[in-house]
């Protein structure tokens, strides 16, 4: 125990031996039934944490499991977009608010579906926005859910430590870039989750290459990946790399991306679920 402990487990980060694991955890809502919670989070904005999300959410649907989006960046909430979701289309009744399903049948809950105008800013504080992801566990339905992907926000502030102290988290993707600071900076994202005592699955470089579509030669535009680096260090297992791809961009910037094709994370999911998994 810290010399300046305040005996509140919700404000603090540190493993000492008075902290019960599951004291925290918040039960989901009664009719919710979600097997396993896999958190996707980054050192910093802007390197694919969504992307990454709605392709493994998509991957695992594909396969014949059933899967869910938990959008927990609610100041950046990307997820609606990315699956063709409009509007303030999420509904509640007496018994919870239910998540609204894309094309294919995957269970979203973002802020988004939640606002009047989905361009308004959510401009609350910290405590405030951690709240909110509670109650997306707490207070929403999510039937029959085989995994549950929580889109997290950038960093290692409240809404991090308020997924890793809250939901039953079973395992972290971590997300990064070739650039060597970027790197640097997720390092800090995995020790918070060696300090959380949660494990890391897998790290995924976005914008690793862009291949040529006629010479399908690789050209490294953001530099020398360090993926390896990182994984080799902290001993994790699975690694996968996105390249830089326009058909992908593309599915995204139009909300298609249950429609990608390309096997770059197949590995990555088998391993979640120990199962083969084949991409469409």
């Amino acid at each position: 125990m810290s010399e300046n402990c305040t005996h509140d487990c919700s404000t603090c980060s540190e493993n000492c031996s008075s902290r019960d694991p599951k004291s925290l955890i918040e039960k989901p809502h009664e009719l919710s039934s979600v097997k396993k919670v896999i958190a996707v989070i980054s050192g910093k904005g802007g390197v694919g944490k969504s992307l990454v999300t709605s392709l493994l959410a998509t991957i695992m649907q594909r396969a014949g499991f059933k899967a869910a989006v938990l959008d927990a960046d609610l100041t950046g909430p990307s997820i609606p977009r990315l699956f063709g979701i409009d509007g303030q289309s999420a509904e509640g009744d007496g018994f919870g608010i239910y998540p609204v399903k894309t094309k294919t049948g995957i269970d979203v809950m973002s802020i988004n579906l939640l606002l009047e105008n989905p361009s308004d800013p959510v401009i609350w504080r910290g405590p405030v926005i951690a709240g909110t992801v509670k109650q997306f566990w707490t207070e929403v339905v999510w039937k029959d859910v085989d995994f549950m992907f929580v889109d997290m926000p950038p960093g290692t502030g409240d809404v991090p430590l308020t997924v890793f102290q809250s939901l039953p988290v079973d395992g972290i993707i971590v997300v990064t870039s070739p650039q060597e600071l970027v790197s640097m900076i997720v390092e800090k994202a995995v020790k918070m989750a060696g300090m959380m005592n949660i494990p890391i699955l897998g790290i995924v470089e976005n914008m690793s290459y862009f291949e040529c579509p006629d010479c399908h030669a690789k050209h490294k535009i953001y530099g020398e990946s360090h993926v390896e680096e990182i994984a080799n260090t902290y001993g994790i297992l699975n690694v996968a790399k996105l390249p830089i791809d326009p058909k992908l961009a593309a599915a995204c910037d139009v909300g298609l991306i249950e429609l990608f094709e390309g096997s770059w994370l197949d590995k990555l999911a088998q391993s979640l679920c120990g199962e083969e998994v084949r991409n469409g």
